[in-house]
């Protein structure tokens, strides 16, 4: 949206989708803004130019002045749209849009009523399925755990730099996981109490054990779940990546079991749990920072490979152009 009080802006931006090779379809609605009143532009942008497209209007003040929206289509029939794909350097699933992604894992690093209750119930299902030596419902539980998006905040931050996400994701975690362990802790204490645990609770683990004993593959199993994790968000995939990536860590079992087993005072067992946990936060953050940095070191070095790169009309275009000066700002 283009103010009409930021005067030329409009004509600036158009002259920036026009120099896109990845932006077709573009519309300017003259006068549509109510408020702030002024113009509308709209684009169809392959994905892999939406980032460096979006830094360029930024530096018009778009974002600042009026406003910019994104939004996913799912479908486009469109010859010009194929060229612009195609005229756009890498490929679409690889490319990584810093604002959808610090958009997406900033609502999920948020320490909610939402978040608490659902890592609560993750926690105390971990706890019921390790005590029943149950692997389903231990997968039941690692499935309901909603803490990989603050990991994947977490991780986002450390390669951003960004001091108050990483502080909102952090919370979100250690208050998170600190209310639910309290809860869990009290519900087996109620359990042990109504000798509804069985007396070979700690005993009969034959099927759960990877709760609480760190291997030699904890770490490994961290690391290839975060590197996946990661990559599904960076591509925008759908949940389904995500699930699979959630039954592979044993974060919300391990808490679980950690406050069962500190009620029975099994301090080797509620140690080793704990230890679990640690390690595969850790791995899950490493492995989140360590695709980023790859995704943001290809994109620098495409960015300034100095290669022409050809409009679906023809005409070449020079990837690392500065964005026109905006008057007076």
């Amino acid at each position: 949206m283009c103010p009409a009080s930021a005067e030329g802006l409009t004509d600036r931006v158009l002259a920036v989708l026009d120099a896109e090779p990845g932006a077709v379809h573009v519309v300017r609605l003259r006068g549509a803004a109510v408020d702030p009143p002024g113009d509308v532009v709209e684009a169809d942008v392959a994905r892999e130019s939406v980032d460096e497209l979006l830094g360029s209007l930024r530096a018009l003040g778009c974002a600042d002045r009026g406003g910019m929206v994104l939004e996913t289509l799912d479908t486009v029939v469109s010859a010009a749209a194929d060229r612009a794909e195609a005229a756009a350097p890498g490929e679409g699933v690889d490319a990584v849009v810093w604002d959808e992604l610090l958009g997406r894992t900033g609502a999920q690093a948020r320490l909610s009523v939402t978040f608490v209750v659902m890592l609560t119930i993750a926690c105390l299902l971990g706890a019921i399925g390790v005590v029943t030596n149950s692997p389903v419902t231990v997968v039941g539980a690692m499935v309901l755990g909603p803490e990989f998006g603050p990991l994947a905040a977490l991780a986002v931050a450390v390669v951003r730099r960004d001091g108050p996400l990483a502080r909102s994701a952090a919370l979100a975690l250690a208050a998170g996981f600190a209310i639910a362990l309290v809860v869990t802790a009290l519900a087996a204490a109620v359990a042990d109490g109504s000798a509804l645990i069985p007396d070979d609770a700690l005993t009969n683990l034959t099927g759960v054990e990877f709760v609480y004993q760190v291997g030699p593959f904890s770490l490994v199993i961290a690391l290839l779940a975060g590197v996946a994790g990661m990559v599904a968000l960076v591509a925008g995939e759908g949940s389904g990546v995500l699930v699979g990536v959630f039954i592979s860590v044993t974060t919300v079992p391990a808490a679980g079991f950690a406050a069962v087993a500190a009620v029975l005072a099994d301090w080797p067992r509620a140690a080793g749990s704990l230890v679990q946990l640690l390690v595969n936060v850790v791995g899950i953050v490493l492995a989140g920072v360590i695709v980023l940095l790859i995704v943001q070191g290809s994109r620098r070095r495409r960015s300034h490979g100095g290669t022409p790169r050809a409009r679906p009309d023809g005409r070449s275009v020079v990837p690392d152009a500065p964005p026109p000066e905006v008057p007076g700002g």
